[in-house]
């Protein structure tokens, strides 16, 4: 018979499960989907961005304060009210009736994702405090987890053939309304007594400087990268991140502890976790634009596809953990990172042959989700196990922060690569046919896959309009392809020699824990 507290505590697993499925979708399902909002609402591809990149930057802006808050006021608190503002976000979003309105709202989402997503753990490591029970806790949230990032694509593109868009959204209402009934009724409250201040400084610099660098990226060839808006965005994100290390260098009680770099295994397992962020997890938000602009597949298909890229991520964490066993973290990050760019140059020379298709970018793709499964599991144990357990919670939020920040500037800076190889396709094709003036707003649709060359008149006397609008295309994603696995390999460097030959004490605990 199960005992009143071992049934609590599996309707408190059930709760944060679904909790981290709703966050892992909400990332992973939305990209499949873009094409079609962009037709529906009318969204330009700048749009597009902000879509995704609003719910990373909030998600950044809550994960160190949200740490805080729910030290002081709950864990349980916390998590049901932020579970409660994700299901009336979702509500929102699904009921946009325009770009900005569904951008506010991935925002609001974002925030309250963030905060759902910090609170898991300290709930896990409160409710479930004996050894083996606690690992088949964290094993089971893992892996809901991973089907939330893993199964996405297919499940967004499911929901769009059968019903519409808004379900990918409005979806997440009704789940929240299961989860949180479920949390208020089963998690155990827990706080720290000694909880310190909310730092609002380092919150509102971080915060600052990363929707400048963002904001710099993504509006740069309207604004002038060198004109006198242009500049300003820049220099108030430098401001902002040189305010934010005085800020925190300065605090008793500081949300970012720099004096954790000097862990080498803590600074090696952080360029990991960035690398991932170059490469993997951005390029997915653009990948399902390739195979249907590109290669001309509907969103299923595309959905399908792009299976090929999230499966390995959910089958290849046990081999991770055995190399970072044997082997141990400054090999396992370095080698994961290495066979990351490896798929990224695979997929390079399979997207630019004659007849690409899916095919041709499978190896690429199996390669790359390979290499993501071999990195993020090492990378999640090594930066908590290089610091003592009182510093495991702010370690854990720097190590989140690093990966949602580089992947917000990350989309940016892909879809500007991207643009802007396309436009020196076009320019090359056809010099002198179109004003310098028209090439950005003509890149950014054949990128959001929206042109019709019909409504391009200078390239009307050409050839073959539809063959060169094509091949700029490829060549933009090239481009991205190149920038992801050249990125990772520096990063998969970089951690090598961050790492260091001999092994430390942390590394080695970390090994014998394992």
């Amino acid at each position: 018979m199960t005992s009143p507290k071992t049934g609590g505590n599996a309707v408190a697993l059930a709760s944060v499960c679904l909790a981290s499925l709703m966050f892992g979708l909400e990332i992973s399902s939305v990209p499949t989907i873009l094409p079609t909002i962009e037709a529906v609402l009318h969204a330009d591809f700048k749009q597009l961005q902000w879509i995704m990149n609003a719910y990373t930057i909030a998600v950044t802006t809550v994960l160190m304060a949200t740490g805080a808050l729910a030290d002081r006021y709950g864990r349980k608190r916390i998590f049901v009210g932020a579970i409660v503002i994700f299901g009336l976000a979702s509500l929102i979003c699904g009921l946009a009736p325009n770009a900005p309105v569904l951008i506010l709202s991935r925002f609001l989402q974002g925030m309250s994702g963030g905060a759902m997503l910090i609170c898991q753990v300290a709930i896990l490591s409160h409710q479930f405090r004996e050894g083996a029970e606690r690992a088949r806790a964290f094993a089971a949230w893992g892996i809901i987890f991973g089907i939330g990032l893993g199964f996405g694509p297919i499940i967004g593109t499911a929901i769009v053939a059968i019903s519409n868009w808004q379900w990918v959204f409005l979806i997440h209402a009704i789940f929240a309304i299961v989860t949180a009934v479920l949390a208020a009724g089963s998690v155990r409250e827990s706080r720290d007594p000694d909880a310190g201040h909310l730092d609002l400084a380092g919150i509102v610099t971080l915060s600052t400087a990363v929707f400048c660098v963002t904001f710099y990226i993504t509006q740069g060839p309207e604004l002038g990268f060198f004109g006198p808006a242009g500049l300003a965005v820049a220099f108030v994100a430098a401001l902002s991140l040189l305010a934010f290390v005085l800020v925190e260098t300065r605090s008793s009680r500081p949300m970012f502890d720099f004096s954790v770099f000097r862990e080498r295994a803590f600074s090696g397992a952080l360029l990991g976790s960035m690398g991932m962020n170059f490469s993997f997890w951005p390029f997915m938000i653009y990948l399902p634009i390739f195979f249907q602009s590109a290669i001309g597949y509907d969103n299923v298909a595309a959905g399908a596809a792009l299976l090929t890229y999230t499966l390995p991520t959910l089958v290849v964490p046990p081999l991770g953990e055995r190399i970072l066993l044997r082997f141990q973290a400054g090999i396992a990050i370095p080698t994961g990172l290495f066979v990351i760019g490896l798929g990224f140059i695979l997929m390079w020379a399979g997207s630019g042959l004659e007849q690409a298709s899916w095919l041709t970018l499978l190896p690429g793709c199996l390669t790359a989700g390979i290499g993501l499964g071999l990195t993020n599991t090492p990378v999640t144990n090594t930066t908590t196990a290089a610091v003592s357990s009182a510093r495991a919670g702010m370690a854990s939020g720097i190590d989140m922060s690093a990966r949602m920040i580089s992947l917000a500037i990350n989309i940016a800076l892909m879809g500007f690569i991207l643009t802007a190889g396309i436009s020196s396709w076009l320019r090359s094709a056809v010099p002198g046919a179109i004003e310098a003036s028209r090439l950005q707003a003509l890149a950014e649709r054949i990128a959001a896959g929206s042109l019709v060359t019909s409504d391009v008149p200078e390239l009307h006397s050409m050839a073959s309009p539809d063959a060169i609008v094509h091949a700029s295309l490829v060549h933009g994603f090239g481009l991205v392809m190149l920038y992801g696995g050249i990125c990772v390999w520096v990063l998969a460097l970089l951690s090598f020699l961050t790492f260091g030959r001999a092994p430390g004490k942390s590394e080695l605990s970390l090994a014998n824990e394992v």
